[in-house]
């Protein structure tokens, strides 16, 4: 299958520039899962607006448009499971048969970074563009490890895929890799309850008491808000709601929810 790709030696952001290319040709003269992809770039940014380190000419930075059917806002959490399952799948394409036990390391760290053991491979950052009460395009932007040795930043656990193989990576191939695998994986977009099951299957920590940390004010499943920043605690994972909150039990079995950045994963 081809793709719509287009590849710079060196950009400020792929995001940026895949926005700018809807805004000068629009949406509608753009190709499905067209791509922008580089080895290097001056401004990649992360969730929040956190900077993503990336050594030039060693990982694959990336800008997919989708233009997802019939998904409704309130729905916008199955494009971050269905992206994240492909970045998944990729990586696991990449180990080796011979590396079984790293292969099953790999895990989607909600809500979309991709992990191996306690280390981060992978950023996902998804704009949604809203027109009404419809999602008209996603703006995908993945920042993925895979050749670079050192790591400079103070970033607390980045690892790069070749550190954990030994390996050297062809950049262009995974490309291709990637939107294979999420081209494979769309269908699900209209199979809400497998999807989630198969993001749940493959979410880090999925089985067992692990700690973590309120950052802010958390909301509750009674939608009383209760303020406790800078709290540690022991909890499991229930699940991920349809809107992205992650349930937790903790060990004293009160269900706590906690939208994006209100929870800190002590590692």
């Amino acid at each position: 299958m081809s793709f719509a790709l287009h590849y710079l030696d060196r950009t400020d952001s792929t995001n940026n520039y895949l926005k700018r290319l809807l805004q000068d040709q629009g949406c509608e003269s753009l190709p499905d899962l067209m791509t922008v992809y580089t080895f290097y770039q001056t401004a990649g940014r992360g969730q929040a607006g956190n900077s993503w380190e990336s050594e030039e000419g060693k990982n694959l930075l990336f800008t997919t448009l989708l233009k997802p059917q019939g998904v409704k806002p309130t729905e916008q959490f199955r494009i971050t499971e269905v992206v994240a399952l492909a970045v998944y799948e990729t990586v696991r394409t990449l180990i080796p048969e011979s590396m079984p036990e790293l292969s099953e390391a790999v895990a989607v760290k909600w809500p979309n970074d991709i992990y191996v053991f306690d280390k981060k491979l992978s950023g996902i950052l998804i704009e949604n563009i809203l027109e009404g009460s419809e999602i008209v395009s996603s703006i995908i932007g993945v920042g993925l490890n895979l050749n670079q040795e050192v790591f400079l930043s103070p970033a607390p656990n980045p690892v790069s895929l070749s550190q954990l193989t030994g390996l050297t990576y062809d950049l262009h191939a995974t490309m291709q890799l990637f939107l294979s695998s999420l081209s494979s994986l769309l269908p699900l977009l209209d199979k809400p309850q497998e999807l989630h099951e198969r993001y749940m299957s493959r979410l880090y920590r999925r089985q067992g008491m692990y700690e973590y940390m309120e950052r802010e004010v958390s909301v509750v499943p009674t939608a009383v808000a209760r303020s406790g920043e800078g709290e540690s605690f022991m909890a499991s994972v229930v699940d991920v709601d349809e809107f992205g909150r992650l349930v937790l039990l903790t060990s004293d079995h009160e269900e706590r929810t906690y939208h994006f950045k209100q929870l800190r994963f002590v590692i």
